[in-house]
Order: C-alpha cells, then sequence, then structure tokens
C-alpha cells in the first residue's frame, strides 16, 4: 500500500516510480556537473526521497520517503509541503 497524498491509501501497483530526488544543476553548470546531474545516481542502501506518480488514480506526482533495502515507505507529501517537512 502507498499513500497519496490526494487519495489516501492504495494498492502499490496503481503507482509508478519517478526517480530519486536531485539537485538541478545550474545554469552555469559544466558538462560534467551537467551529466553528473542527469545520469548519475547514488545508490544508496538505506532511506531515501523519491518521486511517485499516481498512475492509475489521479494522476499527481508526490514525494515519498522509501527504504531502499525494505521498500518500506514511512511518509508521502505534496511537493509543495517539502519545505515543512522534518529534516
Amino acid at each position: 500500500m502507498i499513500t497519496c497524498p490526494n487519495c489516501g491509501p492504495r494498492e502499490a501497483l496503481e503507482f509508478s516510480f519517478g526517480g530519486e530526488t536531485t539537485k538541478r544543476a545550474g545554469p552555469t553548470a559544466t558538462d560534467r556537473e551537467l551529466a553528473a546531474a542527469l545520469y548519475f545516481r547514488r545508490n544508496i542502501d538505506g532511506w531515501q526521497t523519491e518521486w511517485w506518480v499516481h498512475q492509475s488514480g489521479c494522476l499527481a506526482w508526490f514525494l515519498a520517503e522509501r527504504h531502499t533495502t525494505t521498500n518500506e515507505i514511512r511518509r508521502t507529501y505534496r511537493p509543495e509541503d517539502r519545505e515543512a517537512s522534518p529534516a
């Protein structure tokens, strides 16, 4: 089960993974910095914040804190609520 911030708890099959959150490369980024931002991911073992979309529901994109080993999701929230999220 994954909790959509709009629709509430739904079956995981209704959602699609959008990738881990990353910082955008700035307008003055070098080719190396741009390539790193676009293609290289951390692939961590533990908690990470990721983009998800409710593909078979409201089509909303949201953020989820997911453990990459256990797939446990401890929190989901809208992007506009990111500033209010705990560290």
